[in-house]
């Protein structure tokens, strides 16, 4: 068993197709197929079946996936903590981040002071939602991913905190008030932003004995704040998600009249060893916390 072996079936579990896999490798769809065969006959079992397209793990395949993915984590930290030795910092930092809030307001500043610190380290960042982002932190798929607090499956750090508001027409009657109580959001029809933190908007109404008249469901903040504009329902969404306003958006966000607040933050798998990238990037965000 080769770590070349363990890289092309993790990028075969990713991409579910040998060709496809053959093109993010650079190497040849056969060379993909022969380097799986060779694993599959080391091991004695089938890790993906073939019958069907695209391509799909078998059960143990899956649980497999996860220990391939472990072998090549600690193989890549020990590649960089021999740089750090050799006085050179080179690797590669995979971080799962679930929305706008993470993707466009948290991490560009982390990155610039990052890559400023640590110009040789290339960083993948890959999108999904917040339930997408868990599974890839249990699958060690990613080194880091950003979670919203607590989750005690996982090694986490709090990075920020940001309180929910209501997002309502501009020229609705509720644009005119100082906050909005949730009460009154249900008496609309409701656009539920299914990404991000679609559960815990859910809580806030349950908690309250509520529920909204959920009538559109949305997985794009944008796609949610074009539909409010246009008067098509209200919502509520995490502050940190919304864009940078001009007040010509023909939507307005308005507080809860209760303070609802989330807590954002980085998560690791709880056994996994963190590689110096890892831990060079949790750094930059303790140095950076007051800032976010």
């Amino acid at each position: 068993m080769t770590l070349g072996q363990l890289e092309i079936f993790n990028t075969l579990a990713e991409t579910r197709g040998f060709t496809a896999a053959g093109l993010r490798l650079g190497i040849s769809q056969p060379a993909v197929s022969h380097a799986l065969k060779s694993l599959e006959d080391e091991l004695g079992v089938t890790l993906f079946d073939r019958t069907v397209s695209p391509i799909e793990l078998t059960p143990l395949g899956e649980r497999l996936l996860s220990r391939a993915r472990e072998i090549l984590g600690l193989a890549d930290a020990m590649h960089q903590e021999a740089s750090e030795y050799r006085g050179v910092q080179t690797g590669r930092l995979r971080i799962g981040s679930f929305g706008a809030t993470s993707s466009l307001q948290i991490l560009p500043r982390l990155l610039d002071s990052f890559h400023e610190a640590h110009p040789g380290i290339e960083v993948l960042i890959e999108e999904a939602p917040d339930d997408e982002i868990i599974r890839w932190i249990e699958d060690r798929r990613i080194d880091l991913g950003f979670v919203v607090l607590p989750d005690e499956r996982f090694r986490t750090w709090p990075v920020a905190q940001d309180q929910f508001v209501a997002l309502v027409a501009a020229d609705s009657t509720l644009a005119g008030q100082s906050s909005i109580r949730l009460e009154q959001l249900c008496e609309m029809p409701f656009i539920m932003p299914e990404s991000g933190s679609a559960r815990i908007i859910r809580r806030l109404f349950t908690q309250s004995r509520l529920s909204p008249n959920v009538r559109y469901r949305t997985s794009q903040v944008l796609s949610t704040l074009t539909m409010v504009a246009r008067n098509q329902g209200v919502s509520v969404v995490a502050e940190m998600a919304l864009p940078p306003t001009n007040g010509k958006e023909g939507w307005v966000s308005k507080p809860l009249n209760s303070v609802r607040t989330r807590k954002i933050g980085l998560a690791m798998h709880q056994y996994a060893t963190p590689s110096p990238a890892a831990v060079a990037f949790i750094e930059i965000m303790e140095k950076s916390r007051d800032d976010l």
